[in-house]
């Protein structure tokens, strides 16, 4: 059974590349595609069948923009409805036999090992490829399947237009097999397979619409930054194996006690072992989960189809990180200096996108940084030992966020491809089911009380002030503001798009519910947002969490001194959203005249949020342009001057003009060489005349 719910994604990613490679092949027989070629649909572009043709229609965001410009586009590729009807029927069979899993493992204590196969041996390193199945990777399991299922049906509605289906869908079902591939890892070298393969798979989503430059900008600045993140993640791979001569995680584990007051010579530095190698680790999971100094990412990656954004960016890739952290508690827990610093990140990590997401007007980058800080939340309750209340946060997290990606690009849809929510306005009434599901989503995101959110939210800031590592202070604070700015932002969404006057009457009065197949997914991630919280409290951030987690997290004793919170620490996360919500609704529903008079008032402010807190041109600044200057320098100072200028187009070129004169000399004709067999004896002897050698 496990086998068949890691490769079942593959069996479906494999398939629909064929099927894609094959259409591709028959509608460019002999040659590759030129970029004339492809009209596929990019953001800003719909697709509308007429006859046996497609439409593109141009999409302007400006405002008063129309539907002006009409061009020809190519029709579905051949075989796009198998590819769907295989992948999303695979991707169920393994979402239902993954919560058959997290059923027996979890509640039945059936924890498996099940190798596969020999993988790697090199001398001292000998790596199996085998399946760890616990609570732990159950819980993932069903996370990464869950959502992944309904994803896949849900783009059979989303991409219904777009020529390039086959190829879409198996992407999506090769990240699928990746992720899984990372949770059911029984080393870390499989674990980084997994790592590396989300990182791929998140590239070629990103960049689907790869005509479009701000795609392949986007996809490019994903995996150049993940790189970061990677680099240290196999260093602390590395430095692992070096201590324990072993990356097999139950070796690593069983040694790791042994490593307490080992020192690492880190390029001078006697560095402590535990916490170098968990600090090096943490690196790979600041940049695979969009964290603080390695966050810019995240927001770009929206250039994607909302699916992906809904799959990579809710509910896997991102939330690896975290799952990486949680699976090495046993490392993290003897590292109190590294924890301290995970707490560090995640708390400012959740202000800071918070505070980012306030002015955003981009309705899937306002999810976007909503992702982000949430991520934070998960990351302070993993520093401060609460790892599963972490994980309780990524398992409520993926339904309720999943639910409003889909939901915003349920908008989008409706909207025409418009996603500026100043353009928005007034929908409720149009789009009532996708209002609701946003509505439920967003209620889930705040932490109303008993949503998912609600649950696993308020019990991380409950083990913030838990917590005794020196941050946890400072991360208690971060997460209450960020939990009302985290209401704020969120109802400023709902107000925007849904309420008000409509501000593009064309767009509006052509809004329309999304089909059932777009739907379908929104109900049941609804559902989930609703109940996941209150019916997995306990096993997650209850009296069940060691019955529950048994052997496959390193729990202290967190849990038990968070039931012990003061009463107004425990509802302040409820005051914050009250808050927050009061804000927004005397704002944008009241008066929404404040909105701009603020903005003016507090200009200087207004453009550090709405510009990122300027990270994006700081990093240009300190490592772009000089990385540019450097390339540029020996690209035509040492590659063009100083190399082609001394070798092909200097003395290469010299020699090459010396003897192709030469070469002329060399007629084969019998009178050329006579002549000059004679000019030469004239000139030997008129040398010899005037020298004085000759005869007296």
């Amino acid at each position: 059974m496990y086998q068949a719910i890691v490769l079942l994604p593959l069996l479906g990613a494999i398939l629909g590349a064929a099927i894609a490679l094959a259409g591709a092949r028959a509608r460019f027989p002999g040659a590759e595609p030129s970029d004339d070629d492809h009209h596929a649909p990019v953001h800003g572009q719909s697709v509308h069948v007429q006859g046996d043709h497609a439409v593109i229609h141009e999409t302007h965001h400006e405002p008063g923009g129309h539907d002006d410009h009409h061009a020809p586009a190519e029709p579905a590729a051949a075989g796009s409805r198998a590819v769907e009807i295989i992948t999303t029927s695979l991707l169920m069979i393994s979402c239902v036999l993954s919560w058959i899993a997290f059923y027996r493992v979890g509640f039945g204590h059936q924890d498996e090992h099940v190798p596969l196969f020999t993988w790697i041996i090199s001398a001292d390193l000998k790596v199996d490829w085998a399946l760890r199945i616990d609570t732990l990777t159950a819980v993932m399991l069903v996370v990464v399947t869950t959502v992944s299922a309904f994803v896949h049906l849900y783009s059979v509605g989303y991409m219904a237009e777009d020529p390039y289906r086959p190829r879409f869908f198996a992407y999506l079902s090769l990240f699928t097999f990746a992720m899984l591939a990372l949770v059911t890892a029984d080393n870390l070298a499989q674990m980084f397979f997994g790592w590396e393969g989300v990182g791929l798979a998140s590239y070629l989503l990103i960049g689907f619409w790869y005509h479009k430059p701000e795609a392949n900008a986007a996809a490019i600045k994903a995996f150049v930054v993940n790189r970061v993140g990677d680099f240290g993640f196999a260093l602390g791979i590395f430095a692992v194996f070096m201590m324990t001569k072993s990356i097999d995680l139950d070796t690593v584990f069983a040694q790791a006690p042994s490593l307490t007051g080992k020192t690492i010579d880190f390029f001078g530095w006697h560095a402590d072992a535990l916490t170098l190698i968990c600090l090096l680790l943490f690196m790979g999971a600041m940049g695979k989960s969009a964290q603080f100094l390695l966050h810019t990412w995240l927001p770009d990656a929206m250039e994607g189809p909302t699916p992906v954004s809904a799959l990579i960016h809710a509910a896997t890739m991102v939330t690896a990180g975290v799952f990486m952290v949680a699976r090495l508690s046993p490392l993290f827990e003897l590292a109190p200096n590294a924890a301290a610093v995970v707490t560090l990140v995640g708390a400012t990590t959740a202000f800071f996108a918070a505070t980012v997401g306030l002015v955003q007007n981009d309705i899937k980058r306002i999810v976007a940084y909503s992702t982000c800080s949430q991520l934070g939340y998960m990351f302070v309750a993993m520093g401060v030992g609460a790892y599963s209340v972490g994980m309780f946060h990524l398992f409520t997290h993926a339904f309720f966020k999943a639910l409003l990606f889909l939901g915003s690009g349920s908008v989008i849809m409706a909207m025409h491809h418009e996603q500026d929510i100043r353009m928005m306005g007034g929908l409720k009434n149009k789009i009532p089911f996708t209002y609701w599901c946003m509505v439920i989503g967003t209620l889930a995101l705040t932490g109303f009380p008993l949503t998912a959110g609600y649950f696993s939210k308020d019990a991380i800031i409950e083990a913030a002030y838990s917590g005794h590592n020196p941050f946890a202070v400072y991360a208690f604070a971060m997460t209450v503001i960020a939990a009302g700015m985290t209401a704020f932002y969120s109802w400023r969404l709902i107000y925007k798009t849904f309420h008000g006057a409509p501000h593009d009457q064309h767009h509006y009065e052509a809004a329309h519910e999304s089909p059932l197949v777009v739907l379908i997914p929104l109900g049941v991630l609804a559902v989930g947002s609703l109940g996941a919280g209150f019916a997995f409290k306990e096993f997650f951030a209850g009296h069940e969490v060691e019955h529950f987690f048994r052997e496959s997290l390193k729990q202290g004793h967190i849990i038990e001194a968070m039931h012990e919170v003061p009463f107004a620490v425990a509802w302040l996360p409820t005051l914050m959203l009250a808050i927050g919500w009061g804000i927004a609704a005397y704002i944008y529903l009241l008066h929404p005249e404040i909105a701009p008079r603020l903005a003016r008032q507090h200009e200087a402010l207004y453009r550090f949020l709405l510009n990122k807190w300027y990270f994006d041109e700081l990093y240009d600044l300190i490592f772009v342009r000089p990385v540019l200057w450097i390339g540029r320098v020996f690209w035509k100072g040492g590659d063009g001057y100083v190399i082609d200028g001394f070798g092909p187009d200097g003395i290469s070129a010299r020699v090459l003009d010396v003897t192709r004169n030469v070469v002329r000399l060399q007629t084969g004709y019998l009178y050329h060489y006579a002549f000059a067999m004679l000019i030469g004896a004239a000139a030997f002897i008129t040398w010899f005349m005037f020298s004085g050698g000759g005869v007296h």
